[in-house]
């Protein structure tokens, strides 16, 4: 009974409540001390300061000489000028145009039938925040169902155009790349752009694109004459583009009021702008980062959210946060190695998965809890004499929390009333807010992500090459050994990666590369089946 006397004592205390955007953020089962809000209070401020500079429009990304702006999206004023708040409220008035032709068939496809599904072609921050928006606020009532391709696997592309069928027709595609030169998602443009053709349609007139000015893709959907094109500025990075044309045009299009989204991004600004700790609920998630991981990401976070429409947050929540906060050096240039590794599934599922694990095993982590008070839009039936299927959930999750907390697991508990348009607009701008806080507290770039341009040159690199072994093999008609292939293209480093791709080749027969077999490694031949 102490123990819960003393837990009710930390929960009054330390309970971040915020009505008016209806979440509040329990931190009371993380084990901080008295003293460490106090003393982690200097730095706090400084990420105030840094976040007005940033919301004011300064060099946020000095490596590309940008500003980062996703703020501006849901309050066009806050701006730092008149064009740049004309091009925001100038793309909503489009998206809300766009959608309302296709859902009135004022805009009509090839076949002259309205429009029924949107395919969405992107990759990162042009899928996750989509994909997590449109099955949150999934419903009977949507005007058009949402597909995505969201990588270059054949196999997953082939499975989505199963699925549409000959709906293919009555299909839109919204092709979504800032520079339109990711290859991920040209590919998929490119096998969209086929099987409308196998259906013997004309592509343009089922696309519209989201991109930059001038880029590639923007020349390539006038020149095509696509439906329509959406800007995507240099100021909103990947990540935190889901309020921008990114996720607010697949959402309008889905029939989500994405006004209402952005009224609760909008209003979570605001809270969080605050410059009083304990009332600001970005700041307290931030400093728990830090408590919880030493400020060196020396434990996991793993988010439970307890509702089936949350299940796609953490998987959203591992770019946003692992892409902004893992980082080689500092903003000094001090190599910090920092990071904060996110995983998670939904409750109760969960308990019939990992959090044995969590109770008993490597005490590598901290949980983030998502609590939602409304169980369903209607009324429930019982399951049990007084007991109906949401209180179970909600028995779970109080016991899965309790259990954690016996067994010296610390946790946090963010508590929304339901999820909407309003509340997801409210989470998604809590995280970014909250990194942003994070970045500042341990001195790093949020905005920037070298390791991920790295990942991309090394591809190239790879692909590069694939077609010099391809050109050797074609006018060699001998088979021969990945070492044997090195050696004549001067590469005998890149041996493995040769033997590499010349597997993947020979197990595709349209690629016509034949593999002879032999009992070591070194002695498995390749030649071009002719």
């Amino acid at each position: 009974m102490e123990n819960d006397s003393i837990l009710w004592k930390r929960y009054q205390k330390h309970l971040c409540r915020c009505p008016e955007i209806g979440i509040s953020l329990d931190i009371s089962r993380m084990k901080f001390t008295d003293c460490f809000f106090d003393d982690m209070e200097p730095a706090i401020q400084i990420a105030f300061t840094e976040m007005a500079e940033l919301e004011g429009g300064s060099i946020a990304n000095p490596d590309e000489g940008r500003m980062v702006g996703h703020y501006w999206l849901r309050s066009p004023s806050l701006a730092p000028s008149d064009n740049i708040r004309l091009e925001i409220e100038t793309a909503e008035a489009q998206i809300h145009s766009f959608s309302s032709k296709i859902h009135s068939g004022a805009i009509l496809a090839q076949n002259g039938t309205s429009f029924k599904n949107v395919l969405v072609i992107g990759i990162g921050g042009s899928a996750l925040g989509p994909q997590f928006v449109a099955d949150a606020l999934s419903s009977h009532t949507d005007r058009m169902k949402v597909y995505f391709l969201d990588n270059t696997d054949p196999d997953g592309i082939d499975k989505v155009f199963a699925e549409l069928g000959e709906v293919v027709s009555q299909t839109l595609t919204i092709v979504i790349s800032k520079s339109g030169s990711t290859k991920e998602t040209r590919n998929g443009m490119l096998e969209a752009k086929a099987a409308y053709q196998r259906a013997g349609l004309d592509f343009s007139q089922h696309a519209v694109a989201v991109t930059g000015a001038g880029s590639e893709l923007e020349k390539l959907a006038r020149a095509e004459g696509w439906l329509e094109r959406f800007p995507m500025w240099d100021w909103v990075g990947g990540r935190t583009s889901v309020t921008s044309a990114v996720g607010l045009l697949p959402a309008a299009l889905q029939g989500i009021d994405f006004m209402k989204m952005l009224e609760g991004a909008k209003a979570c600004d605001i809270v969080t702008s605050g410059t009083i700790t304990k009332q600001n609920p970005a700041a307290c998630m931030a400093l728990m980062w830090h408590y919880a991981t030493g400020g060196r990401g020396s434990k996991d976070m793993v988010m439970l959210p307890y509702k089936d429409r949350l299940l796609l947050f953490s998987r959203y929540l591992q770019q946003l946060i692992m892409e902004s906060i893992g980082k080689e050096l500092d903003r000094d240039g001090v190599a910090v190695h920092q990071g904060l590794t996110v995983y998670g599934n939904k409750g109760s599922t969960d308990q019939h998965a990992y959090v044995q694990q969590l109770r008993e095993g490597v005490a590598n982590f901290f949980v983030t809890f998502i609590e939602v008070l409304k169980d369903r839009a209607g009324n429930s039936m019982l399951v049990e004499d007084g007991i109906r299927s949401g209180d179970f959930l909600f028995g779970f999750f109080q016991g899965t929390r309790a259990a954690l907390y016996e067994n010296g697991r610390e946790s946090m508990t963010l508590t929304i009333n339901q999820v909407n348009a309003y509340s997801v607009g409210v989470l998604i701008a809590l995280f970014e807010r909250t990194v942003g806080f994070y970045a500042s507290l341990i001195n790093i770039n949020a905005y920037h992500q070298p390791g991920v341009e790295a990942g991309k040159k090394a591809a190239g690199t790879v692909m590069a090459l694939q077609k010099s072994v391809m050109e050797l093999l074609q006018m060699n008609p001998l088979s021969m050994t990945a070492t044997a292939i090195a050696e004549l293209l001067g590469k005998p480093e890149e041996v493995e990666m040769i033997f590499s791709i010349l597997r993947h080749l020979a197990a595709n027969p349209d690629r016509e590369i034949i593999q002879e077999s032999a009992d070591k490694i070194s002695e498995i031949a390749f030649r071009i089946d002719r």
